[in-house]
């Protein structure tokens, strides 16, 4: 695929955009998941299939995005040193993420999130950007292969080698394990796979489709989208210290 020609924006907006709107449906998600946690409102949101859906669908927006990018790194052929410098971004948020969460959840801190995941994709994305129509057979093969070795992985004795927290975060597991956010290799990558593929399309045969203008809500959203690392980081200690200061107030009853 070849670079990118001068004459298409440097910035895709669109792309912006519609990790923004990953960004506020994630937000609207935690925020009731918050409510949940102090006991505002009562919820299954590690069963019911209206909120476990949703997070699926929420993830799989944001791989899809994160695809996305790295089809229009590659396209912009980034250079290693850059990528090295975004990905320490990531994986220092990733570890702020089991920080704090081991703070507020330590049974069930994240050790294998959605940042730890991307960190894990990038690199393996980055080497592979280049196999073009290969991605999408290879995104399949990702998805599917859980469920595939799941029955392989029981009939030979192995599935609990693979579901311990050494091993887990492959995603080849028969159990989930106890975790809030568990983002593992294996079906994920296929996603991001699939978004790289999606953006190697689009940027040789509609790069419109990406670059072009947006209206004002859109690029509100877009500057949203190009700050998402930041606000990830940010939004859930904001939201949670709100809540906890009127759980305070009304003399609600923290769960523990």
């Amino acid at each position: 695929m070849n670079p990118l020609p001068p004459t298409i924006a440097p910035r895709f907006d669109r792309v912006d955009a519609l990790r923004g709107l990953a960004m506020l449906w994630m937000t609207a998600f935690h925020f009731c998941f918050d409510l949940n946690h102090f006991r505002f409102v009562s919820q299954d949101f590690y069963r019911d299939p209206f909120w476990t859906w949703q997070r699926t669908a929420i993830v799989s927006l944001f791989l899809f995005c994160a695809g996305l990018g790295q089809a229009v790194a590659f396209a912009q052929a980034l250079s290693w040193p850059r990528f090295w410098r975004r990905w320490a971004q990531v994986a220092g948020a990733a570890l702020l993420v089991s920080a704090g969460s081991y703070l507020v959840f330590p049974g069930s801190f994240i050790y294998f999130g959605v940042l730890h995941g991307i960190a894990a994709m990038l690199v393996l994305v980055r080497l592979s950007a280049g196999a073009g129509l290969w991605l999408w057979p290879l995104g399949a093969l990702a998805i599917a292969a859980p469920w595939v070795a799941a029955p392989l992985l029981q009939a030979s004795g192995l599935a609990e080698v693979f579901n311990a927290r050494a091993l887990n975060w492959l995603g080849l597991i028969t159990r989930k394990p106890v975790t809030e956010d568990y983002v593992p290799l294996l079906p994920w990558l296929g996603v991001v796979w699939w978004g790289v593929a999606a953006g190697h399309w689009l940027l040789a045969k509609q790069p419109p489709w990406l670059a072009g203008s947006l209206g004002a809500p859109g690029r509100a959203l877009a500057v949203l989208g190009r700050w998402s690392l930041s606000y990830y980081l940010l939004h859930q200690p904001v939201l949670m210290g709100v809540l906890a200061a009127v759980a305070w107030g009304l003399g609600s009853p923290l769960r523990t």
